[in-house]
């Protein structure tokens, strides 16, 4: 199983591709294909059919981006942050931001 720095609920930005620059919180990590899904990013349409619960349509939602075009986002300093591992002082793994050394979430 693959690890990544990235992980649900963080603030990412998109660092290549059509989507370039935007930055969005991530719904799912998808391990096994290595990309995340990211909030209203890469939207593209789907038609559905109607069924008992829902009306049919045509319905917009977010399609993954590889994991490699993406970067973890710091709101606060406005800018990519590059992510290492270290273990704290009661020995739990934790992330950290490499340049202020703070731990992240």
């Amino acid at each position: 199983m693959n690890k990544f720095k990235i992980i649900r609920d963080d603030l990412v930005v998109v660092t290549a591709g059509k989507y370039k620059g935007q930055t969005g919180k991530v719904l799912k990590v998808h391990r096994d294909i290595s990309k995340v899904t990211i909030e209203k990013i890469n939207l593209v349409k789907r038609k559905l059919k109607p069924n008992q619960e829902r009306a049919g349509g045509v319905v917009e939602k977010e399609s993954p981006l590889h994991i490699s075009n993406v970067a973890l986002w710091n709101a606060e300093e406005n800018r990519r942050v590059k992510v290492g591992f270290k273990f704290n002082d009661d020995g739990k793994k934790v992330r950290y931001d490499k340049k202020t050394n703070a731990i992240i979430g």
